[in-house]
């Protein structure tokens, strides 16, 4: 069974930082492109980040471009988002999912469609607040 689990969220203090973590279970990260999404309350979830299988593309949104950095080890299953800089506008849970190779096309990362992304995690919460 595909998982993946988030983890690496919580209270930090404007201008501090956080690195979030996406375990994958029950498959191989190596064949799957790797999309970081956020959900503010009352706002839609948006994707933020996105890496290609063997993070030689990335993608940002223009919101957290020069702060955010995603990143993936397949040795350990794992991809990560490195957040800097982080504004209380940053507030929000966030969730990674996986695309399989199949199924990802050149514009994949770049739109960063909930739709196009099958597996979800449960999603961390990143709170931003002095």
């Amino acid at each position: 069974q595909l998982q993946l689990v988030e983890s690496g969220g919580g209270l930090v203090q404007p201008g501090g930082s956080l690195r979030l973590s996406c375990a994958a279970s029950g498959f191989t990260l190596d064949y799957y492109a790797i999309g970081w999404f956020r959900q503010a309350p009352g706002k839609e979830r948006d994707g933020i980040s996105c890496i290609s299988r063997r993070g030689g593309s990335t993608n940002y949104a223009d919101s957290v471009k020069g702060r955010f950095t995603i990143s993936r080890d397949n040795t350990k299953n794992t991809a990560y988002l490195q957040m800097n800089s982080l504004k209380p506008e940053d507030t929000a849970i966030y969730y990674c999912a996986a695309v399989p190779l199949r199924d990802v096309v050149v514009t994949t990362c770049r739109k960063m469609r909930l739709a196009d992304f099958g597996s979800w995690g449960q999603g961390t919460q990143v709170t931003v607040s002095s």
